[in-house]
């Protein structure tokens, strides 16, 4: 593998490269491109894909209790009050029982949420909040996808055998290779593994963990 290969349009030669110097499939490399990127959405833990967000409820919206996620949302991590004191974490429920939290921890009234929930594209906090709260969330985020417009990101500067290897497996269907199929699935899952070893090192091995016992009266 060159050093090279740092950007998307040195993906899209190289790919073509190892493809035996297709000229005729450039236009069909960004669709492979984007098939892999599906699948490492799918399949990528890195602490790349955590991010921390915060938004302000605006009591003027008819239903401030309902919070549009983020355009790269793909699962929540952990949702705080960041603007009381300790930054109080909310607890997650099914949207199903929301209905019936308010109703027994507040009487169906506003107030602080105490409860968060998920449905389509939106959180729902439980109460209602009677406040402008400052919410912060942590979530994984989708990997920012490679194009013309988006040369590069962090995943094709960290691993770009994993990009690789992943554009040539979509490819091999598409050009009847069926017998390289196995080659290059072999090196996409060979990386993702990596990456993923390497970040769960990276999160959990940073220094002792603490175990906290309960005490009994």
């Amino acid at each position: 593998m060159p050093v090279a290969l740092s950007t998307f349009n040195d993906l899209v030669t190289e790919c073509q490269d190892w493809l035996f110097g297709r000229a005729d499939i450039a236009g069909k490399v960004p669709t492979f491109v984007r098939l892999a990127e599906a699948k490492f959405n799918r399949t990528l833990s890195c602490r790349q894909m955590e991010q921390r967000s915060t938004t302000t409820i605006s009591l003027a919206n008819d239903e401030p209790e309902f919070i549009s996620l983020p355009g790269d949302f793909q699962l929540m991590r952990r949702v705080r009050l960041k603007n009381l004191p300790n930054r109080p974490r909310l607890k997650f429920a099914v949207a199903s029982q929301l209905d019936e939290l308010s109703q027994r921890e507040n009487g169906g009234q506003p107030g602080t949420p105490i409860w968060f929930g998920l449905a389509g594209d939106e959180m729902e906090l439980c109460p209602a909040p009677n406040s402008e709260f400052v919410i912060e969330m942590t979530y994984r985020k989708k990997l920012p996808p490679l194009g013309a417009d988006n040369q590069t990101n962090w995943l094709l500067d960290l691993a770009p055998d994993a990009y690789l290897y992943g554009t040539l497996m979509e490819a091999a269907p598409y050009l009847h290779e069926d017998e390289r199929i196995a080659v290059w699935s072999s090196g996409v899952q060979g990386a993702v593994d990596q990456l993923n070893n390497m970040s769960e090192k990276a999160l959990y091995n940073a220094g002792p963990l603490t175990i906290r016992r309960k005490g009994y009266r």
